[in-house]
């Protein structure tokens, strides 16, 4: 992965109410002459999400390359094996089985539960390629007074830094659907897309967010009287699961869950609980959220302090 070199400085702005919380998250980064406002990560880490197996085996997969995979226990997401995608296929679909049957054995699993080969994604998740529109992203979600977080956490895991239509049709930088795309305003028909126009579709996903998924997400939860705050980051992950799965599936695995409380442990638990067409993707989606801003974080801070260190080093000679 190619990472860009960069300075970090904290930073607060004053042209946005104070009363949202992510105007202390906003950091400065200075690439060379340029400077961009991102999120901070420092709420996940300080609250633990960052502790948790599944953020990290994302991570994990986000920067193995593609020839590679990691052998895991599905419900945990605990790592077997890391193998070469070669070496694994060399086994018949029997030895497979042997040793998915083994692990399950050995981990005091039960038949259903599953053992999943996940290939490295390092060719998707191009960190460097998608960094320089986070800072656009930020600013289009807070003109349309939406959490730039939502914006960040998006763009690093839908499509970094490409233009490719997914199997469902979902397009563009914030991979709106076509009818979910005109609902908000944008023109998609047979001689123009504007999902493709990184403008509209941000307007397009963080008026989404504003009337559709915030809204959604306060009704469901409020549906079973557990107390929320925006700026929580396990609210914030519950939104992006409205975002991915739609309002219905998640009210359908909150249902199933029924919760006494909310926080990280429905967050948890819905990342093992499944109900109507809220799957393994869906499962996933919040997971991939928590290990995109973790990196995001390794890069800039490490980078950082590596250029700090380098200055300081050159300062004393």
């Amino acid at each position: 992965m190619r990472y860009l070199l960069f300075l970090i400085s904290f930073i607060s702005f004053s042209t946005f109410s104070q009363d949202f919380k992510w105007e202390e998250e906003k950091i400065e980064v200075k690439t060379g002459e340029d400077q961009n406002v991102i999120l901070s990560a420092d709420a996940i880490i300080s609250e633990g999400w960052s502790g948790f197996a599944q953020p990290n085996f994302w991570r994990n997969i986000m920067t193995l390359a593609p020839d590679s995979c990691i052998v895991n226990i599905a419900k945990t997401r605990e790592v077997i094996d890391i193998t070469s995608n070669i070496q694994w296929n060399k086994q018949t679909n029997d030895q497979k089985d042997v040793f998915r049957d083994s692990v399950r054995t050995a981990h005091g699993l039960t038949s259903e539960d599953r053992i999943f080969v996940t290939t490295g994604k390092k060719d998707f998740y191009k960190f460097d390629v998608v960094y320089p529109s986070l800072a656009d992203g930020v600013a289009a979600f807070e003109s349309n007074d939406v959490d730039p977080w939502y914006a960040q956490a998006i763009l690093l895991i839908e499509s970094p830094g490409q233009l490719k239509k997914s199997r469902a049709g979902a397009y563009g930088p914030f991979q709106l659907m076509p009818s979910v795309a005109r609902a908000q305003g944008l023109t998609v028909n047979r001689y123009t897309d504007e999902r493709s126009d990184f403008e509209r579709s941000a307007f397009g996903s963080s008026n989404l967010i504003k009337t559709m998924c915030i809204p959604e997400a306060k009704r469901i939860l409020n549906a079973h009287n557990l107390e929320f705050s925006e700026n929580d980051i396990w609210f914030r992950l519950f939104v992006l699961h409205v975002y991915h799965a739609g309002a219905g599936n998640v009210s359908a695995v909150v249902n199933k869950i029924a919760p006494k409380e909310g926080g990280q442990q429905l967050i948890q638990t819905m990342w093992n609980t499944t109900a109507a067409s809220f799957g393994n993707n869906s499962q996933n989606y919040s997971q991939l959220a928590l290990a995109s801003q973790l990196i995001l974080h390794d890069i800039v801070h490490n980078e950082s302090d590596s250029i700090q260190s380098c200055s300081s080093d050159s300062a004393m000679k």
